[in-house]
């Protein structure tokens, strides 16, 4: 995979306030990469410099291997960006917004037009595309939006916070156009307070802090970072025959916790060791039928809050 996108000691300051402090980054061909941090972490700063919305204070910004200060035009028509804020016009019709944003990046004549189409369609708003905006949901405005931004086929698209504040359904459609974008070839950064959503969507993720990275991976490495362990509850119909020495003397336990009232037991373990055959079958052994299994991991919000400690969503 080539690189489509790289970032080297991005800096941007207000005064003395440095929103983005020395920011490098890697993106490759294909990824979903998210970007996580709290409000004012630097996260959109970071984005508008990438978009060329900004001038970044310090540092370069190479995409496809060029530095886009240098290559503004050649930056534009493969950047496409869908802001936190809407940005259409009410008094255009979703043809009229798409098709004017088209024709900022170059796209005339019979390919603007089928471009236009070929946007609205993938918005699901063909039928949509003589009607105003004003008259629109919050959802269809976020899929005008996203239709905006990808009429000119960018190679790279920026989406800041795309689903904030719709239904569930316009969610769902959302980013089911997300993955799409991707099999067709996008590649796309992601920003969301919804940490569920870059959880799902994103195949790397870099965390920032005060306007820098403080971890970056796949979900898998990010979560190795807070803890070396897993851990097993096992719901059985008795826990009576238990032989609880048995289970600690496997390979990797660290720990066995009974719970007779909820008929359960909690296995700590650590996570490189795959011992989870040898623990059922010790319990079968002692004779005692299983009802259930459940390895759980630390969730990424477990990752975030241990990492910054506050929330995704703190002020």
């Amino acid at each position: 995979m080539y690189t489509v996108l790289e970032l080297k000691g991005l800096t941007k300051t207000f005064g003395d306030f440095a929103a983005v402090d020395g920011l490098s980054l890697t993106i490759r061909e294909g990824e979903i990469f998210g970007l996580l941090g709290a409000n004012g972490a630097g996260k959109s700063t970071a984005i508008h410099m990438i978009a060329g919305l900004i001038q970044p204070t310090k540092g370069e910004i190479e995409l496809l291997g060029r530095n886009i200060s240098k290559n503004g035009r050649f930056a534009k028509s493969n950047i496409g960006m869908v802001p936190q804020e809407i940005a259409i016009y009410e008094d255009m019709t979703a043809y009229e917004n798409v098709r004017f944003f088209a024709g900022l990046y170059g796209l005339r004549g019979a390919e603007l037009k089928s471009r236009t189409e070929e946007a609205l369609a993938f918005a699901g708003l063909a039928d949509k595309h003589r009607s105003y905006p004003r008259n629109f949901s919050g959802g269809m405005k976020r899929r005008l939006n996203i239709a905006c931004a990808i009429a000119h086929r960018p190679k790279l698209i920026m989406m800041d916070e795309p689903t904030v504040g719709i239904d569930p359904q316009s969610r769902s459609y959302i980013l089911n156009s997300v993955r799409k974008l991707n099999e067709m070839g996008c590649t796309i950064v992601y920003t969301s307070h919804y940490m569920e959503e870059v959880e799902e969507l994103c195949t790397r993720i870099a965390i920032l802090d005060h306007g820098k990275v403080i971890a970056e991976g796949t979900k898998a490495q990010l979560k190795s970072i807070i803890t070396d362990r897993k851990t097993l509850m096992i719901e059985l119909r008795s826990v009576e025959g238990l032989d609880e020495e048995k289970l600690r003397g496997i390979a990797g336990v660290r720990s066995v916790a009974v719970d007779g009232e909820a008929r359960a037991i909690r296995v700590e373990s650590d996570a490189e060791v795959n011992n989870l055959n040898r623990i059922l079958q010790v319990l079968l052994e002692n004779g005692l039928e299983i009802r259930s299994v459940d390895e759980r991991q630390p969730s990424l919000e477990t990752v975030f809050l241990t990492l910054t400690g506050r929330s995704l969503r703190d002020e």
